[in-house]
């Protein structure tokens, strides 16, 4: 396959800064000789690629928006998506191991912890010393986190979880959990620490998707923490909710870079097989899924961008970030889908990256927000009426 060069069919890199192609660039060429010769072996053997945590975090794509005084690189989130993009072009398990990090763990403990939790934990995962998941869903409440069953109760100077999460990328391997909880109907954010007794987290096996990824439950078996691993700032269901709009920005931009990866293995492929004794894409109804995945693609460039633009200005809707994710990882799957049909049987070989993406995609497009709970989060916006009931 040739250099990745990226889809740019309406020339959306004329809106970018010279900083942030830069920092695209510098992802693009990592991602390129680092993550994408090695993914299909961890995708087969459903291990994640922990050698390559030193070098993401030097190139400062954890938290990749938050201050530089916690030693983050403090990018805006134009660069910050760009960043996404190029990592789920590697692999769908790089981009989440980043969204995880950084939206949902080290996000939360700068927007609601305190200044002794900031100073402490964050430069410490901003530079990958320590890795952190987030416990939200849990076995019998995924799209409905407001009837979670886990509880803290608070005994003395400390805090006793009882539940159970489930889904939570990075569990077993995390230092640290974010960890949502009830106490007298109220959801609360708590710091767990890896070796805490009462709290285990055992890896969940058998994924056929984002099997370059761990995915753990978290078990809290009266799990007592100290007050101090209260996040103070947290203040009802609406904080873990923040957290999930950070990700799905990162996810909306994530997924076209898979798509992106799916289009180019396709395009290629269509130039050089021959069939009935010429190039297959000289033929009418591949060009046809050709050109729809390019026309997806654009339009879901455009979109991201001007998320991105909104979000800097601090004029975002929770809404329109749902649409980007609804949109995006919808399109994505669809052009990774279509790319596989034009390989025909060599699309379901991890010769090829399609596959491997496919697979991926079909988890994307469930967690942060199920294609269909954005379409009740966008309903809701342009009715006024909620449907969730």
């Amino acid at each position: 396959m040739n250099a990745f060069r990226g889809v740019d069919f309406y020339r959306t890199d004329d809106l970018l800064s010279e900083e942030e192609r830069m920092v695209r660039d510098t992802v693009r060429e990592w991602v390129s000789e680092k993550a994408v010769p090695i993914m299909d072996k961890h995708f087969e053997e459903a291990t994640f690629p922990m050698h390559l945590i030193p070098e993401m975090a030097a190139l400062g794509v954890f938290g990749a928006n938050l201050p530089e005084e916690y030693g983050c690189a403090g990018m805006n989130n134009v660069a910050c998506g760009l960043v996404m993009q190029e990592l789920e072009r590697g692999d769908s398990g790089l981009r989440s191991f980043a969204s995880v990090q950084g939206a949902l763990v080290m996000f939360p403990i700068h927007a609601f912890g305190s200044d002794k939790q900031k100073r402490h934990w964050i430069p410490r995962l901003a530079s990958g010393e320590k890795i952190g998941c987030f416990g939200l869903t849990e076995p019998d409440h995924g799209s409905d986190p407001g009837n979670m069953s886990t509880r803290a109760v608070k005994k003395g100077d400390r805090w006793i979880l009882t539940g159970a999460k489930s889904w939570i990328t990075n569990g077993t391997i995390a230092d640290l959990a974010v960890v949502w909880a009830k106490h007298e109907g109220e959801v609360k954010g708590f710091l767990v620490e890896k070796g805490t007794k009462g709290f285990s987290a055992p890896e969940i096996k058998h994924k056929m998707s984002l099997r370059a990824s761990i995915t753990s439950q978290l078990i809290f078996d009266e799990c007592a923490i100290p007050e101090e691993n209260l996040l103070p700032k947290s203040e009802g269901l609406l904080s873990p909710l923040l957290c999930l709009n950070q990700a799905r920005y990162g996810i909306a931009w994530g997924v076209l870079g898979a798509a992106m990866a799916c289009y180019q293995a396709a395009l290629e492929y269509s130039q050089s097989r021959i069939q009935f004794d010429k190039p297959i894409g000289g033929f009418q109804l591949v060009q046809d899924k050709l050109v729809y995945m390019l026309t997806e693609i654009t339009k879901g460039q455009l979109l991201v961008h001007r998320l991105g633009r909104l979000k800097d200005q601090q004029q975002i809707d929770h809404s329109q970030t749902s649409l980007a994710k609804r949109n995006n990882t919808a399109i994505a799957l669809e052009t990774a889908r279509l790319a596989r049909d034009i390989l025909g049987a060599n699309g379901i070989s991890l010769e090829f990256p399609i596959i491997r993406h496919m697979c991926n995609l079909e988890a994307v497009k469930t967690y942060e927000g199920t294609h269909d709970i954005h379409t009740l989060i966008v309903g809701q916006a342009i009715t006024g009426l909620d449907a969730f009931r």
